[in-house]
């Protein structure tokens, strides 16, 4: 009789390992998957990034180097192009800001799920200790 409440300990011991191991995958799953996603958003500038930066960069400098020589025909001119330059550049970070909000609204969005799924099970495991 003794022997049957330690089997029994030991089988719910394996369940619960068993179901570690298969949280554990799962979580490593996850994590590889989160890993890629941030690597899409933008971890470190790819080089198409840094040749955009750079043009813009070259642009300008072009621009402002024209007008400050330039006679006065040509100095509106590139202080115009520059201004749009400098417009587009800012609208573009203010994109990609938001492709950064949206990833973190998103995250968080994940994390509150699982946390309300893990307090779920959390109620449940204790609801069940209470009744034995």
């Amino acid at each position: 009789m003794a022997e049957e409440p330690q089997q029994y300990q030991h089988e719910h011991l394996e369940a619960e390992l068993d179901d570690l191991k298969r949280e554990l995958e799962h979580f490593e799953k996850e994590k590889e998957r989160i890993r890629t996603i941030v690597g899409q958003v933008g971890g470190a500038p790819k080089s198409q990034v840094k040749l955009v930066n750079a043009l813009f960069i070259v642009i300008l400098l072009v621009t402002v180097a024209i007008s400050i020589v330039a006679d006065e025909k040509w100095r509106l001119i590139m202080i115009e192009l520059a201004t749009v330059t400098l417009s587009i550049k800012i609208i573009y970070l203010i994109h990609a800001q938001m492709r950064i909000a949206h990833f973190e609204f998103w995250i968080l969005s994940s994390l509150e799920w699982r946390v309300n799924e893990i307090m779920k099970q959390l109620r449940l495991l204790k609801k069940q200790v209470e009744k034995r």
